[in-house]
């Protein structure tokens, strides 16, 4: 794994202009290829591709910076470089390195709720994100059954290319929208991907990665993480105390569930779609 490639990023990040690579050691980046540099300045995580859509590193970064800006108390890395593929180079991304530590659950749901009290006008973020590999139109709108029904769940049911019958259920859940996810708290900021592997235990506490950020109601943050882990109970139990949900909300949360399946069975197909329709019987 050779990431000399990095040394102009970072030299003119940090301003030194003799930095060098020394190695890479290989860690988990998912869809990516990821390491911890080990540079003469100090070490940093970073991951890159040449695949995937162009931007998805810079948007990327910028996730992580609103999230950073909004002074949560959670652990997110500093961005030091990203950049898209140019001239043989593969995109990538460049964060300071967090060091491992100790779990701390109830810092996790305090740092949380403190995260989606960051609010804006309206719903949408300043840039398309990406959920995976899948990008997410944020064009802002302010009303959020609109939202979710016509950026989320319309583009992901278009891209699949389901048969009249297979999308009716959808069509009739997406006229429903409006009597079942209505809300009336402010658009929250979300890490939109909020699942175990996204969670890290780390010396500076708990710390959030890979985001998918978006203003959106913040009931939307649990739907892949009632599907694939991400707070103990104690985080759960520490984020109520520090902010309770809307009554109802547990009633509600297949509907964000629903997001996630029809996007994990555009990515990776299996049973996903068949668990996304009987939400949408259900509840249409």
């Amino acid at each position: 794994m050779n990431a000399a490639f990095l040394e102009p990023a970072l030299r003119a990040a940090t301003g030194d202009a003799s930095l060098r690579v020394r190695g890479t050691a290989p860690l988990g980046g998912g869809l990516h290829a990821a390491g911890r540099l080990e540079t003469t300045a100090g070490a940093f995580f970073a991951k890159w591709s040449d695949g995937g859509p162009a931007d998805q590193f810079v948007a990327e970064a910028a996730g992580l910076e609103a999230m950073a800006a909004a002074g949560s108390g959670l652990a997110v890395p500093r961005v030091i470089a990203a950049a898209a593929p140019a001239a043989g180079v593969p995109g990538f991304l460049v964060l300071e390195f967090l060091e491992p530590g100790p779990g701390d659950d109830e810092a996790l749901g305090r740092g949380l709720a403190a995260l989606h009290r960051a609010s804006d006008a309206r719903f949408g973020f300043p840039r398309t994100t990406y959920c995976g590999g899948t990008p997410q139109d944020n064009r802002p709108c302010d009303d959020w059954p609109a939202f979710y029904r016509e950026r989320r769940l319309q583009p992901l049911l278009d891209v699949l290319r389901l048969a009249g019958g297979e999308r009716a259920p959808f069509e009739r859940l997406a006229g429903r929208l409006p009597e079942l996810v209505a809300s009336d708290e402010p658009p929250a900021l979300i890490h939109g991907d909020l699942w175990s592997g996204n969670v890290l235990s780390t010396r500076r506490g708990p710390a959030l990665v890979d985001p998918s950020c978006a203003y959106a109601a913040r009931e939307m943050e649990f739907g892949i993480t009632t599907l694939f882990g991400g707070l103990s109970p104690r985080a759960w139990a520490a984020y109520l105390e520090a902010w309770p949900l809307a009554a109802g909300w547990r009633e509600r949360n297949p509907l964000y569930q629903l997001y996630h399946l029809l996007n994990h069975a555009l990515l990776f197909g299996g049973g996903y779609l068949a668990q996304a329709a009987a939400i949408a019987r259900r509840f249409a």
